[in-house]
């Protein structure tokens, strides 16, 4: 009779639930989590706690929000486990999600999971330790040339990132035999920075958010940024066109959620991260981190991830 009772009374609130949605919009009923495929302080793990912190303070969520990080394989283990989920589950993405396939290295594209949002860019840089032989972009091209496999490259998480690829693109420019390069794996930039001051490695490439803090800590030099002009937090650092290689370089990151949630499930995350976008945190959020706004909506984003994988396409012909 219990089971009976309470059997009523869940459809009760169901149907109550239902009526009281008078936006078109659908509830998020339970708790939310967010999916960072890295450890806790690389990119997609602040840009997820970002949101979380965000989302809950301008209450745009009623529900608790939790961060996942499922490290492991470039993304993979934690995009794995998004596609098998159904309700309530995000997960941060980036360029690794489109190049991951077409290096042959997942079976997963972008057209598996459901397109959210695009949110931001940053830059990538070239980092070496703070007592590094090497003092320029400039003179690390030419030793490379030179000598492909003169310094030990540090890279996280997977080969086929955009930090390695625009250290590529940059080498290529230079006259450098890209396939050459000794490339050193690690799963997260604090392993990388780690062994960069143990010299286990000569020189890295990462972005600048996740390099700022050794640098403010003054264990490593930026030799370069992949960005138009100098910024004007860090007016020493000079582009890859000042040291003669003409490379704009932009890390992208977004989020998505499994494949086929519904279309209701889509218009109110869209709606919820284009209010968040607006919010004076998330613009505080960019300043700290020197990250740029580059937000687009879902179906924005469709078709910004097509382009994306022509691009890519083109690019990857290098290996």
């Amino acid at each position: 009779m219990r089971k009976k009772i309470m059997s009523i009374f869940a459809l009760i609130v169901i149907l109550c639930c239902g009526c009281s949605q008078d936006d078109g919009q659908e509830a998020i009923t339970d708790t939310v989590t967010i999916i960072a495929p890295s450890s806790i302080g690389g990119g997609w793990d602040k840009t997820a706690r970002a949101i979380q912190e965000i989302l809950v303070n301008n209450n745009l969520v009623d529900e608790d929000i939790h961060v996942l990080n499922k490290i492991g394989a470039g993304g993979e283990l934690g995009w794995k486990y998004t596609k098998q989920q159904k309700n309530h589950v995000l997960a941060m993405n980036s360029s690794l999600l489109i190049t991951n396939h077409l290096l042959g290295q997942s079976k997963l594209t972008y057209k598996d999971f459901t397109p959210i949002a695009t949110l931001a860019t940053e830059w990538d840089v070239v980092i070496v330790s703070k007592d590094s032989e090497i003092k320029s972009a400039k003179n690390l091209m030419e030793k490379l040339k030179e000598t492909p496999q003169a310094y030990k490259i540090g890279v996280s998480p997977r080969l086929g990132n955009d930090d390695q690829i625009s250290f590529v693109l940059a080498s290529k420019q230079a006259k450098v035999e890209p396939e050459k390069l000794d490339f050193f794996v690690y799963e997260n930039s604090n392993q990388v920075v780690d062994a960069l001051l143990k010299k286990q490695i000569d020189v890295a490439t990462m972005t600048l958010s996740e390099a700022k803090k050794y640098y403010d800590l003054n264990q490593v030099q930026l030799l370069v940024i992949s960005s138009e002009k100098r910024l004007k937090e860090l007016p020493e650092i000079p582009t890859w066109t000042e040291e003669g290689i003409e490379l704009v370089f932009k890390h992208w990151r977004g989020i998505m959620g499994p494949p086929n949630m519904s279309k209701r499930e889509i218009e109110f995350w869209e709606m919820t991260f284009a209010k968040m976008v607006r919010t004076e945190e998330w613009k505080q959020t960019l300043k700290k981190y020197m990250w740029e706004d580059f937000y687009m909506n879902s179906s924005e984003t469709t078709k910004f991830l097509d382009e994306e994988n022509k691009k890519y396409e083109k690019l990857l012909e290098i290996y």
